[in-house]
C-alpha cells in the first residue's frame, strides 16, 4: 500500500515516516515538494504520485501567530486540505486528515462527541473547522481525525518544554484549568494508517472521528508526572488560564469522546503515561 503524506518533519509526519515498510510504502512531502500555501499544487502532487491513500499531517500550528496571520493559516489549514480531499475523491482513494479539539468552544466538562456542534474560539480553530467542512463537501473515502495535546520526542511540544524548563528552574507555574488527553504522535500515526487501510475496503466508514490519550489530565498535573518520570525536582504550582494570557484563546475542555473511533476501527485510546515513558526512553537514548 502506497501512502502519500503531506508533512515531513512535524511530530506525526515523522512518526508516519517511521512506519515505512511491512507492506506500507510511505512517501512524505516536505515544504519544497508540496507548498501548502498553493492548494492546486497539493492536488497536483497527489495526481503525480498516484498513491493508494493520502494522509494530511501538515498544518499551520503556530496558534498564537495565526491570530495575526489569518490569511496564511486559512490557506494551509482549510483550503489546502480541501484541495487534497477533492483530488482524492476524484481518484476514489482514502484521505485521512488530522484535525483538532480547537474546533469546539472548549466549554463545559462533557467529552466532545464527533457530532457535537463546533464553535471555534480562535483563528487556528476556525481554519481547521473550515478545512473539515471542505473535506466533507468533497465526499469520497475521507476521515477527519480530531486529536489533542500531541507529544513526541520530535519538534516542539509540552513534554520537551517541561524537560527543558524543569532542568533550568526549581519551580514552575502551569495552567491547571485546561483539561485534555495528551496523545502520542506515534499512536496518531498508527491510527491514521489503520483508518486509511480500512477505508480502502469499507468506504462507508467515511466521517469524523476522535482520537486522544487517556486518562484526562490538566497541564499542571501532566507536568508533575513528566518531572516524576524523568527524575526532575521541580515544584509545580497551579494557575488559571487567565493568569497566563495568550493571543489565541485555549479551550478549557479538551476532553474527547473516542467511542465512535473504537467502534468503527477497533482503535482504543492509548494511555498517555505509556506514551510518555516511550518518549522519555527515546529522548534519553538520543543523549547517550
Amino acid at each position: 500500500m502506497k501512502i502519500l503524506v503531506f508533512g515531513h518533519s512535524g511530530q506525526v509526519a515523522t512518526e508516519l515516516r517511521a512506519l515505512d515498510g511491512n507492506g506500507v510504502e510511505i512517501t512524505a512531502l516536505n515544504r519544497a515538494a508540496a507548498d501548502l500555501t498553493d492548494p492546486p499544487a497539493c492536488a497536483a502532487a497527489i495526481d503525480a504520485q498516484a498513491p493508494d491513500a493520502v494522509i494530511n499531517a501538515a498544518a499551520y500550528t503556530a496558534v498564537d501567530k495565526a491570530e495575526s496571520d489569518q490569511a496564511t493559516a486559512d490557506i494551509i489549514n482549510a483550503h489546502a486540505p480541501g484541495a487534497m480531499a477533492r483530488a482524492c475523491a476524484a481518484r476514489d482513494i482514502p484521505f485521512v486528515s488530522i484535525s483538532t479539539d480547537y474546533v469546539f468552544s472548549g466549554e463545559g466538562t462533557t467529552p466532545w462527541h464527533p457530532n457535537a456542534p463546533t464553535d471555534p474560539q480562535c483563528v487556528y480553530g476556525h481554519g481547521k473547522r473550515d478545512g473539515e467542512i471542505l473535506i466533507k463537501q468533497a465526499g469520497g473515502r475521507y476521515a477527519i481525525l480530531r486529536t489533542s495535546w500531541v507529544v513526541s520526542p520530535h519538534g516542539n511540544n509540552f513534554v520537551k518544554t517541561m524537560l527543558r524548563l524543569g532542568a533550568e528552574r526549581d519551580a514552575l507555574t502551569v495552567v491547571a484549568d485546561q483539561i485534555g488527553g495528551p496523545t502520542g504522535a506515534a499512536e496518531i500515526a498508527q491510527a491514521c494508517v489503520k483508518i486509511a487501510k480500512t477505508l480502502m475496503s469499507e468506504p462507508h466508514k467515511a466521517g469524523i472521528y476522535h482520537f486522544a490519550g487517556t486518562p484526562e489530565v490538566s497541564w499542571a498535573e501532566f507536568a508533575r508526572v513528566i518531572f516524576a518520570a524523568s527524575g526532575i525536582t521541580c515544584a509545580v504550582s497551579d494557575i488559571p488560564s487567565v493568569a497566563y494570557p495568550k493571543p489565541a484563546k485555549r479551550p478549557l475542555n479538551s476532553r474527547m469522546d473516542c467511542s465512535v473511533t473504537t467502534a468503527a476501527f477497533g482503535i482504543t485510546r492509548p494511555d498517555w503515561r505509556d506514551s510518555l515513558m516511550q518518549i522519555l526512553t527515546q529522548l534519553n537514548s538520543c543523549r547517550d
